[in-house]
């Protein structure tokens, strides 16, 4: 029976591209990159910029049955969400994406409409809210994790593990109040469960052949388990901030957008508390495992090039003064650390955590770099690409913090992505990098188990919705103060 799938849609593909040749169009469309099987590639990142080096940095081509743009240079991907961001402001409803946000109550997944700008307005209120207190926050959190490590000192940690429970802390002081380490440790499992199964081929390729739907699915149910006790999580939190929550205080995210909630009243076509629960998911989703990421290939990188490390020290030392009865590292003077911002701008380039973002949609015909874009095309933004493309960036695949210590020289990139969709954690996200990798290089040296260049960790990505490095351990050593 799959057999005769495949070769359906084999023999659909061919007439479709025949068509399409025999027939004279007005319109001047991005290439066409032939075959129709390109969603069974598990690095969709690297994939597409191969294909960009045949095709250039702009093509059609289709997942399934599903024709989309690929945007593969950071020239297209700006022109697309930053000069036109309202032709391309949309988000396409696929039925993964409808499954994940609760019907498109989510603000990163729901599309362009006027009741999705007043759900940004207000998670990004309530964002700025809480931005006074980020910096105290997090650098007592950071010094707590030293201390922590430091009694681990020499012996072999899972420092992506540490890293990931670290910023899931922090979206859960600042949405809930909430410091339990069995709480933390609730919320960061059911997360990293959720980005799993979502990731998993037996979902995905339900966007692409619609059909498969119709039949059993384990990937599916497990994503559906999983949705379910992600929910029942928001909901309890939800239910015990309405009955606790007093008139003039905020104690934290969840008691900012409720009472805003009460403050615009009830009707039709407002936010509702449900917009509340998806922002607070987008929170811990675009908080966590996004940041947690960088921060474990940023230690992969220095356990790689220890003369790097040896140079961030001593910037640091300079500065505040080796080990712990140094002065602590503070964000507002980050321009006095210029090598340490270059890492970390270096680290975004090579490794942007959502290295394809999310996928955008037309809201009505358009262009991009000379080609004309129908309405409702699917549009996805090859952050990763953008990143390698060896027009821009010399040896993009080298990591060489250097390139940025002169940023007037140098291009930048977009980590983050860029326009009316940017990534509302960006500020919050670039907080945690600095201080948590100033603390932990002033405090600590980054050691492989064992010596030896045979011994240090894969810098071969796991491509997903996030970036991920391979599980590996590293030794803390602390430094003489």
């Amino acid at each position: 029976m799959l057999l005769s799938v495949v070769l359906l849609l084999v023999l659909l593909a061919a007439l479709r591209w025949l068509w399409m040749e025999l027939t004279v169009s007005p319109h001047h469309f991005p290439p066409l990159v032939p075959g129709f099987l390109h969603f069974i590639h598990s690095d969709f990142p690297s994939h597409f910029l191969s294909l960009a080096q045949k095709y250039g940095p702009l093509y059609r081509l289709h997942l399934g049955m599903q024709e989309v743009v690929v945007l593969n240079s950071k020239k297209a991907i700006e022109e697309a969400f930053m000069k036109k961001w309202i032709d391309f402001s949309g988000r396409p409803q696929t039925f993964t994406i409808q499954l994940v946000s609760n019907d498109s109550q989510d603000l990163s997944l729901g599309d362009y409409t006027p009741l999705w700008k007043a759900h940004r307005k207000l998670a990004r209120s309530a964002l700025l809210y809480v931005q006074n207190s980020m910096e105290p926050l997090v650098g007592q959190m950071v010094q707590d994790l030293c201390k922590k490590l430091l009694a681990q000192a020499g012996s072999p940690v899972s420092i992506s593990e540490e890293f990931s429970m670290f910023t899931c802390s922090i979206i859960c002081f600042l949405s809930f109040g909430e410091k339990r380490k069995s709480s933390v440790q609730e919320i960061n499992s059911c997360i990293e469960e959720l980005m799993i199964a979502w990731d998993c081929w037996q979902v995905q390729i339900l966007n692409f052949l619609p059909f498969l739907r119709f039949f059993p699915n384990p990937g599916l149910r497990k994503l559906r388990q999983i949705i379910k006790k992600r929910d029942g999580i928001v909901q309890k939190q939800l239910r015990w901030h309405k009955e606790t929550m007093v008139e003039g205080q905020t104690r934290d995210l969840t008691d900012y957008m409720l009472q805003k909630l009460r403050e615009q009243g009830e009707g039709q076509g407002q936010l509702s508390e449900g917009h509340v629960h998806m922002a607070l998911v987008d929170f811990f989703i675009g908080g966590t495992e996004t940041t947690a990421s960088t921060l474990t290939w940023a230690v992969a990188f220095l356990l790689h090039h220890p003369e790097i490390q040896r140079r961030l020290q001593e910037e640091l030392d300079q500065e505040l003064g080796p080990g712990f009865s140094g002065s602590p590292p503070n964000y507002q003077d980050r321009a006095r650390f210029p090598l340490l911002n270059a890492t970390i701008t270096e680290v975004l380039r090579l490794r942007p955590a959502a290295p394809l973002a999310l996928p955008h949609c037309t809201k009505q015909p358009s262009s991009i770099c000379g080609f004309d874009i129908p309405k409702d095309t699917i549009i996805i933004p090859n952050i990763f690409g953008a990143h390698h493309d060896d027009s821009v960036w010399a040896q993009p695949y080298d990591f060489r913090p250097d390139r940025f210590l002169e940023p007037e020289l140098s291009p930048s990139g977009i980590p983050f992505s860029c326009g009316a969709r940017v990534c509302l954690g960006e500020a919050l996200a670039r907080l945690e990098l600095f201080l948590i990798l100033a603390h932990l290089l002033q405090a600590f040296t980054l050691l492989p188990v064992i010596e030896g260049s045979h011994n240090l960790p894969s810098l071969k990505p796991t491509f997903g919705s996030n970036i991920k490095a391979q599980d590996f351990q590293v030794r803390l050593l602390p430094r003489l103060e």
